[in-house]
């Protein structure tokens, strides 16, 4: 099975690794700077059991040739325009392809440019990040990998997916329904994206300020609510359970989107709290907090 990882930052190269490791034909598809970074030093995994390297085959857009069955996308939402354009020569017409992207936004557009057919639904769990050099750094021993059909129709090309990524060496988990795994995945790292940016600290010290657990329940309430008019039925010990990880005072928690705030890099405003506001606007609600978070965001982006 030919498998292409777009992009090899922390999700993808984490995963890509571990693919290829455990024998599958894994190529990965990068810009020209993390190319030639693989090139000079390999991937290099750190994790909590030690330092791992390999040399990983890579391509460009440039170079990009022949049909792949999976392509998994794991680039920042704000560049799933321009690598729709860089993988299009490799999807064929039995080629699956599983994006892991923050945000609901992404299916449709992928759908809308490839097909439905085309797009299985994805996400993953894992504490990772990328080092100064480059290297994949996982921080916890958590690295699930969730996958399944978007309409409920596991066909035989999925389920050929299934049995390459269950080889894998990560923990995956083939889903009967991805839907809900992809709201409450979105309501997770929504709420914790939006009172971390505006209160500019993690979760626990937005828990030992004044109003700070009055912030968090406020901004989970109203994303819960958004996604509840959209479509999606609440499934009360899941969200209860986000609810608790998010407010649990002994965890300090922060979302990737404040780290790259905090970093003074681009982040995902528009895909994971913008989306929610157009969606809040459609259907008549009012977010106050989610309008105030966005603002924070615009502002930001401005100055940037």
């Amino acid at each position: 099975m030919r498998i292409l990882i777009a992009g090899a930052g922390a999700t993808g190269g984490y995963f890509g690794a571990r693919l290829a490791q455990a024998g599958q034909d894994v190529t990965f598809l990068v810009r020209e700077r993390r190319y030639q970074q693989l090139k000079a030093s390999g991937l290099v995994l750190q994790t909590p059991q030690g330092t791992e390297t390999l040399q990983p085959h890579l391509t460009q857009a440039s170079t990009l040739t022949g049909h792949y069955d999976l392509i998994i996308v794991t680039v920042k939402s704000f560049a799933l325009d321009q690598v729709m354009g860089d993988i299009a020569p490799a999807v064929g017409p039995e080629t699956l392809i599983l994006p892991i992207l923050n945000g609901m936004r992404h299916i449709a557009t992928l759908q809308q440019r490839f097909g439905k057919d085309k797009v299985i639904g994805g996400l993953c769990k894992i504490n990772a990040t990328l080092g100064d050099k480059g290297e994949v750094i996982q921080m916890t021993p958590l690295h699930q990998l969730f996958y399944g059909a978007l309409d409920g129709n596991k066909d035989a090309r999925l389920h050929r997916i299934d049995a390459a990524l269950r080889d894998g060496h990560v923990d995956t988990r083939f889903s009967d329904n991805i839907m809900d795994e992809l709201w409450e995945k979105w309501l997770l790292l929504s709420t914790l994206g939006a009172v971390c940016c505006l209160a500019r600290g993690d979760t626990q010290q937005i828990l030992r300020s004044r109003g700070g657990e009055a912030l968090l329940q406020g901004i989970f309430t109203e994303v819960l609510s958004v996604m509840t008019a959209e479509g999606y039925q609440p499934r009360p010990a899941a969200t209860a359970r986000i609810f608790e990880l998010l407010s649990n005072p002994a965890t300090p928690m922060t979302s990737s989107m404040y780290r790259d705030l905090t970093q003074g890099f681009d982040i995902e405003a528009d895909q994971v709290i913008g989306d929610l506001l157009l969606r809040a606007k459609r259907n008549g609600l009012a977010t106050p907090l989610l309008n105030a978070v966005d603002v924070n965001l615009q502002v930001y982006l401005q100055q940037r």
